[in-house]
């Protein structure tokens, strides 16, 4: 499903030396390498502020808090997405309260969004599920209208895209997270908040310290979020190479886009759909499948990796019953959590590892 030795050895040295640079300079948390990532990854997306912290869910945790979410406060998201876009939603005070997906694009529905706004709502927490961007215009149409914030869930979107737009510069605050899976990976959890807002920059650095603007004094409570300079050592590194990846990304999604064509398999499969104003970053390339598991083990059989995003919808795992939510709720995401697979993407995927993955497939369903 993924290689981490291919990067690795092109990258092997590079990254080494810099991490042997932290060590040498025996300055660990939010050292030099943190700040110069921090700076190079604002440049990157286009965004004032990056603040780089401990994990992809403290960086949604500190997106919501730092914005101004709290408890009482209704937050909308999706339920057909990580549980960390709920769980920091929790963790900030604030009710979740979900809303189906398109079925076509597997985000957030703008339209079923809306329709469970109530005088409570104070944000909308929307996801770049597998790294194809929301139908953003549509989000700020609503957010304007109800007088919302709007929050990015990027954790899956390094180097996507709205109307040449990056991801994690159209909300009011946006989060990242660099686990290792990610296209953006650390070696590690690591995670960042960007935002073009002064307040929320600054009410984020001192909630990733303990709730500290100064050594010990103490504003309110926060949290031990920090960023650790050994993983911004590895960050910087692979941020130099990161945009190639995603090209490289965007070809393999292209090559399979040609393979299933050929193959005759459109119909009996579907594939990816694209929003006319979205640039995909390509982290999953997810196909619907029917008889999805049948077709996994398949798969499996043949040594080819696959994953399951997600098997289960957040709004019927259950450490969350309380909130409510019953089977039949959200058909659409429902559906797609017994039929999405997705299938081998990172860069140094070989074609004739895609024409297998392509062929073992259509084996399964002719």
């Amino acid at each position: 499903m993924l290689d981490f030795s291919r990067e690795y050895q092109l990258r092997r040295e590079e990254i080494l030396a810099a991490l042997e640079l932290v060590a040498d300079s025996q300055k660990f948390i939010l050292g030099p390498e943190v700040e110069q990532f921090e700076a190079a990854a604002a440049a990157a997306l286009q965004v004032k502020h990056a603040i780089g912290c401990a994990s992809g869910t403290d960086a949604l945790w500190l997106a919501l808090a730092a914005a101004g979410v709290g408890p009482g406060d209704e937050v909308i998201t999706t339920p057909f997405s990580f549980f960390a876009s709920t769980s920091a939603i929790l963790r900030a005070g604030a009710i979740p309260v979900f809303a189906d997906i398109d079925p076509v694009t597997f985000n957030l529905s703008p339209a079923a969004a809306e329709a469970v706004i109530t005088p409570r709502t104070k944000a909308i927490l929307p996801v770049h599920l597998y790294g194809q961007p929301v139908d953003w215009d549509h989000f700020q149409q609503i957010a304007d209208r109800h007088k919302l914030l709007l929050i990015e869930d990027a954790a899956q979107a390094w180097g996507a895209r709205w109307k040449q737009i990056p991801a994690g510069s159209l909300g009011a605050s946006a989060a990242f997270s660099f686990y290792p899976t990610k296209n953006l990976a650390a070696m590690g959890d690591a995670g960042m908040v960007t935002t073009n807002d002064d307040t929320v920059a600054d009410h984020a650095r001192a909630l990733r310290t303990h709730g500290m603007r100064q050594r010990y004094f103490h504003d309110e409570i926060g949290w031990n979020a920090r960023l650790d300079s050994f993983q911004a050592a590895v960050l910087n590194v692979r941020l130099k190479y990161v945009t190639a990846g995603n090209e490289e990304r965007a070809q393999i999604a292209e090559n399979y886009l040609h393979l299933f064509q050929q193959a005759g398999l459109i119909g009996a499969i579907t594939l990816p759909e694209m929003l006319t104003n979205a640039h995909s970053a390509w982290h999953q390339y997810v196909i619907r499948a029917p008889r999805r598991n049948d077709l996994r083990t398949h798969l499996t059989a043949h040594q080819i990796g696959t994953e399951i995003y997600y098997p289960l919808p957040i709004h019927l795992q259950p450490s969350l019953s309380h909130l409510g939510y019953m089977a039949g709720t959200f058909p659409h995401s429902e559906q797609a959590a017994h039929e999405v697979l997705a299938l081998p993407i990172f860069p140094g995927l070989r074609m004739d590892e895609q024409e297998l993955v392509v062929q073992r497939i259509a084996e399964f369903y002719f």
